[in-house]
């Protein structure tokens, strides 16, 4: 009994299939169709982002400071990666504990700013010298160690957790999102170190 040649296609593995010109297997199909899921969330994090924890003038606040932090020098930055809405949502799910030391840390924050800069309105409205004095006469705190952790985290983190913009941190650092990784072709200990 001889199997028809359209099925010995269909059963094979590594069948390529052929629509309107665009060659593919199952297998990137299957991956094609997983990153179009995950890409769809990503998209919708970053459309979506509106501030639900932090207020318009906190915001503006924090994103001065995370701009210093990370700035937009040699590359993109805080601002362009969108950072605060890292932030924002940090304090809104995962890192909810901490609003109220963001609440002191700002509080600190805005003194200090009154007692080096006598007249000023804000933290954002500082030239960039300044905000830099500022941060300096801060940087051993809890909070600022905080904030960096939380600016470093939006920089380089998922975007799908409202940071990371357009992936800017992870163009900056060259690295290449792909929704699954292989070993090595080869020899590889890996399953051996177990």
């Amino acid at each position: 009994m001889s199997i028809p040649q359209e099925h010995t296609r269909r059963c094979s593995s590594s069948a390529r299939y052929d629509h309107e010109g665009m060659q593919f297997n199952r297998r990137e199909w299957l991956i094609g169709s997983l990153s179009v899921a995950f890409w769809a969330d990503v998209a919708e994090a970053q459309q979506k982002a509106k501030l639900t924890v932090l207020d318009p003038a906190a915001a503006s606040e924090i994103e001065a400071i995370a701009a210093q932090i990370l700035p937009s020098d040699d590359g993109p930055g805080a601002r362009e990666a969108g950072v605060i809405y890292f932030i924002d949502r940090a304090l809104a799910t995962f890192d909810s504990d901490q609003r109220e030391a963001y609440c002191k840390g700002m509080a600190e924050f805005q003194q200090a700013r009154e007692r080096m800069f006598p007249g000023s309105t804000s933290i954002a409205a500082l030239h960039p010298e300044q905000q830099i004095a500022l941060l300096r006469s801060l940087e051993t705190t809890a909070f600022f160690d905080l904030l960096r952790t939380h600016t470093v985290l939006g920089f380089l983190g998922n975007p799908s957790n409202g940071g990371n913009r357009g992936r800017a941190g992870w163009k900056h650092i060259g690295f290449e999102h792909r929704m699954a990784w292989a070993p090595p072709f080869g020899y590889y200990d890996g399953e051996g170190a177990k």
